[in-house]
């Protein structure tokens, strides 16, 4: 139950930091591709800050070099592409429907939800196991 409530905590974190990147983003450029592009900066800092949390405290997972890390953040990038897509489904779709920043938004939230409990899943098995090099 410990590890269900860190990794919900974790998650939350890591929506924040992606929402409010987002937000910053579209601040800073709210041109024809401006939510695309804050969609795109969101993903990418929730990512690194997921990756961090899940890494060190979820998995207690320890590379054995830097290309091991590499090779670690690589395959955690590759089973994030499905949930990403999730996520992104979401996030657009109550963009389309919707039409408002705050619905954008609470798309966004439910799709990283959703996509979080399959990341879980997914990192669990395949990234932070101890694989051969």
């Amino acid at each position: 139950m410990k590890l269900a409530i860190s990794y919900a905590f974790f998650a939350l974190l890591a929506t924040m930091a992606n929402i409010a990147s987002q937000e910053l983003a579209i601040s800073v450029y709210e041109g024809t591709f401006g939510v695309p592009f804050s969609v795109l900066v969101g993903t990418a800092v929730g990512l690194v800050v997921k990756y961090v949390l899940d890494k060190h405290y979820i998995f207690r997972f320890r590379t054995r070099d830097a290309m091991h890390g590499g090779q670690t953040f690589v395959l955690y990038v590759l089973m994030g592409l499905a949930t990403t897509a999730i996520f992104w489904g979401f996030e657009f779709g109550f963009h389309h429907f919707f039409a408002s920043r705050e619905m954008r938004y609470l798309g966004g939230v439910i799709g990283l939800a959703i996509g979080y409990i399959a990341k879980y899943h997914l990192d669990k098995h395949y990234v932070f196991k101890e694989r051969t090099a």
